[in-house]
């Protein structure tokens, strides 16, 4: 969300943001928030399918320190709050226009927003650490198993296995694996396999039970439940949507 005019005032959680103009204010998934006053046209926000991060393993192993930043200051941060609100622009110009590839024009920019926040964020966490720049491998294997379960995400696979991968027990490996993902591994996996499915939905050839299976899932009813849970409608719903 980029600020337009001072005064706008979030409540996110259980914090209250008092932002100015210039600055970027940030909702994650699953978040609380009320709007507790915003100036006429005071703000501009994008709204997007947290998918994109969660399918990306780069900011999925990232997303435990990208969640907890909600507040960018343009008075402490000009040059980046400015590019941040460059590629708003940009994004608003690409669907205004809704020329060809404007979709794919609009993923490009907003991801070029997330990886400036999180570029942003893993600098500050590396700031607090230990100025004798000890090597912490936590993010490398949280990176690792998000590989892993990309890679493997049609296969019975089991949080035993992903955890074996990467070297660790499993009881530390769920507890690395929340703190950095703010997900479970079962929801990340189910949320993985209805991504992958999405695109499966794309090829008619395909019956949504063949979809289901390949995408990973084990029965039809457990499909169901997560892509609707996910997108807000059910899998013959979304091919319907795409093919009109």
């Amino acid at each position: 969300m980029v600020i337009r005019k001072d005064g706008c005032r979030y409540r996110i959680g259980d914090t209250v943001y008092t932002a100015k103009s210039g600055d970027i204010l940030m909702i994650w998934p699953c978040e609380l928030h009320e709007v507790l006053h915003v100036p006429e046209e005071g703000s501009e926000f994008i709204q997007f399918s947290s998918t994109l991060i969660e399918s990306n393993t780069d900011l999925a192993s990232a997303s435990g320190f990208l969640y907890a930043c909600h507040h960018i200051s343009a008075e402490e941060e000009p040059e980046l709050t400015a590019k941040i609100r460059q590629h708003f622009q940009e994004i608003g110009t690409f669907y205004r226009r809704n020329q060809y590839f404007s979709e794919t024009r609009c993923k490009c920019s907003l991801y070029q927003i997330l990886l400036l926040i999180s570029e942003y964020v893993l600098q500050k966490q590396e700031n607090k650490m230990d100025r004798s720049h000890t090597f912490d491998p936590s993010r490398n294997y949280i990176r690792s198993a998000c590989n892993y379960i990309s890679e493997h995400s049609a296969e019975d696979l089991s949080q035993a296995e992903v955890a074996a991968h990467t070297g660790i027990s499993p009881y530390y490996f769920s507890r690395l694996f929340r703190e950095y993902t703010q997900m479970t591994f079962p929801a990340y996996l189910s949320e993985i396999r209805v991504q992958n499915a999405m695109n499966l939905l794309a090829d008619p050839s395909l019956s949504v039970t063949d979809c289901a299976f390949m995408a990973g899932f084990q029965s039809t009813t457990t499909f169901n439940k997560a892509f609707r849970e996910l997108t807000g409608c059910t899998p013959r719903e979304y091919r319907r949507m795409q093919q009109d």
